[in-house]
């Protein structure tokens, strides 16, 4: 009779701790991460803010959500406390811990765990190369997109120009009724696509303007073609060494690029305690470098800008990797486990949300829940198409040199024609606006002819 009594005290003080815990609010933790939770306004949407909302709406609780106040997950101190959101559920600072939170033997010692609401395992993800990915015009990625067609100007300008200069320059074309003139338009063309390729295409220049020109023109092509072989080459070794980093035991036998977890986070914690060779190769490497980060953003961000490979979560790198489309994640995936909801030791309702998280599970829910947040939204999808190739601000400075020596050949070709058209003009007591615009004629519209040519000719001789 009295264990009777003591089992129906039991059942009542249970049924006074569940009608206590729906009565309250309840106060759940989370940390800021996309896309589990991020502010919108005033409040906060996510993942975890939906199922957070899916579990209230099924167990007919009320809530308060806060994120943690230092911005941890949850691992015992230097003081053998624990930090994080599993530190604030054990301090009766919030009943549940709804978050992306790793299940461990250590947190289950300390706090229940529900039936995990997402299975994941450990991978890392690196930055895409331009030429990783297969393309017809692989060939062109070493210079952009503006440079190429920076290129492509400057090359019908000079051919314009020298076409002008063999036109202009007395020097280079002396009496155009008789002498034939070299260099038109094709074959000015053909002269400095010679020089681009470095090969010769006679005939050369005669006059100092031509050779200015031609000279300003070599130089640009042996310039350009020594850094668009320099970036090609680099192109090429870089994206062998990204193609052959694809597993952790490639990363752990490489030195060409960093790579890190987050400090103190559940990942250290698994290469830390790991007995396999590997992986404490890769944590002595992580601690001896300190390349650990603060937070999965910044190991993101280091990611996205080259030479790191971040270590985390599969479900988390995916989400980068849908977000970013210059990131790519290994193919191998290691240590699963899972993301669980925490509660206090002994808590009442884990049981409930056990089933709620199965019954969610079940109809679908969670699975509606990963395709509307890990939706693909690529960012910058031609940042690492681009990212190695070089831009027209790189070569900034060979484009003035080339504009410079178009411009002074120019100028020489019509000093050499204004002082021709000046000498014949007091030869031939003539004006020399009047000389000069016969010889503009002449060389241009073929149509006049000089005013006594013959005459002056023989003034001349």
């Amino acid at each position: 009779m009295k264990m009777f009594s003591s089992l129906l005290g039991c059942l009542a003080a249970l049924m006074v701790q569940v009608l206590a815990a729906d009565a309250k609010e309840l106060s759940i933790t989370s940390i800021q991460e996309e896309p589990y939770v991020m502010t919108r306004g005033s409040g906060y949407e996510g993942y975890c803010v939906d199922l957070i909302s899916e579990l209230s709406k099924r167990l007919s609780f009320s809530y308060k959500l806060h994120v943690v106040k230092d911005g941890r997950y949850g691992a015992v101190d230097s003081s053998g406390n624990w930090n994080g959101m599993i530190g604030e559920v054990i301090r009766g600072e919030a009943d549940l811990a709804v978050a992306p939170l790793t299940m461990t033997a250590a947190r289950e010692q300390v706090v229940d765990m529900t039936t995990p609401f997402i299975q994941t395992g450990i991978s890392f993800i690196l930055r895409k190369n331009a030429d990783s990915e297969e393309s017809t015009f692989s060939v062109l990625a070493p210079l952009s997109m503006d440079l190429w067609v920076g290129v492509f100007l400057a090359f019908l300008l000079t051919g314009f120009c020298m076409f002008l200069v063999g036109r202009i320059s007395p020097a280079e074309w002396a009496e155009p009724e008789r002498d034939e003139h070299s260099f038109t338009l094709l074959h000015s063309f053909w002269y400095i696509t010679g020089a681009l390729t470095l090969q010769g295409a006679g005939p050369q220049p005669k006059a100092v303007s031509g050779r200015i020109i031609a000279a300003i023109w070599w130089m640009f092509s042996l310039v350009l073609l020594v850094c668009y072989f320099s970036s090609f080459s680099l192109m090429l070794r870089s994206d062998h060494r990204h193609m052959s980093i694809s597993s952790f035991e490639d990363l752990a036998n490489q030195n060409l690029i960093d790579y890190g977890t987050v400090q103190s986070g559940s990942t250290m914690l698994f290469f830390k305690n790991s007995n396999n060779p590997v992986f404490r190769r890769i944590y002595q490497h992580m601690e001896r470098k300190k390349s650990f980060v603060s937070s999965m953003s910044e190991g993101v961000r280091r990611a996205k800008e080259g030479n790191f490979a971040f270590i985390g979560e599969a479900v988390s790198l995916d989400l980068a990797v849908a977000r970013f489309c210059n990131l790519t994640r290994s193919p191998e995936v290691v240590s699963m486990r899972a993301y669980s909801v925490a509660a206090p030791l002994g808590y009442p309702l884990v049981k409930n949300l056990t089933i709620a998280i199965l019954q969610l599970s079940e109809t679908g829910e969670l699975s509606h829940l990963r395709d509307k947040w890990w939706s693909s939204s690529c960012v910058g999808a031609d940042e690492a198409r681009s990212s190695n190739a070089l831009k027209p601000d790189d070569l900034r400075v060979l484009f003035l040199l080339l504009g410079l020596g178009l411009g002074v050949g120019l100028l020489l070709a019509l000093l050499e024609l204004l002082t021709r058209a000046r000498s014949r003009a007091k030869a031939g007591k003539k004006s020399c606006c009047v000389v000069l615009r016969s010889e503009l004629t002449r060389r241009f519209g073929r149509g006049a002819e000089d005013p006594e040519p013959e005459n002056l000719d023989k003034n001349k001789a």
